[in-house]
């Protein structure tokens, strides 16, 4: 992984990666559900692991293993079922980065409680330290 350090507006030296260290990050703290998750790793890792999902499910469809009514194929699958955990980690992660707790995923099952959820996965870092460890911002 390549870290750049840059600073931000207070003057404090700030971790800078790409989206795909980021998603790489993602899978090295494969399942480290403590500490916070900045919004832009969570959003690489969502459009890093939707674009390699999309990328395994057209070879499947290639290799004639999937079909367009939504079966997994063999590498799909295998890739849904390697990425589920890292999936929940860096979500309960970013609840952590903005106070909550990663049991408000539960939220989304109440329909309108989505919406909430989205708005949360959406908003900035809570400023200073909190209980889950110190802003990945530097702020």
């Amino acid at each position: 992984m390549s870290l750049e350090s840059s600073s931000n507006n207070i003057g404090i030296g700030v971790e800078q990666l790409s989206g795909w260290d980021y998603f790489l990050k993602c899978f090295h703290h494969y399942a480290d559900f403590s500490g916070r998750a900045r919004r832009s790793e969570y959003w690489y890792f969502t459009l890093f692991s939707s674009l390699v999902s999309i990328v395994f499910t057209l070879v499947d469809m290639a290799l004639g293993m999937s079909s367009m009514e939504g079966s997994f194929g063999v590498f799909g699958g295998l890739y849904s079922l390697a990425i589920f955990i890292p999936s929940l980690a860096v979500m309960v992660r970013r609840l952590h980065d903005v106070g909550r707790s990663g049991w408000w995923y539960l939220i989304i099952f109440t329909g309108i409680g989505a919406f909430v959820f989205l708005y949360w996965l959406f908003k900035d870092s809570e400023v200073g330290g909190n209980k889950w460890g110190e802003n990945p911002k530097g702020q």
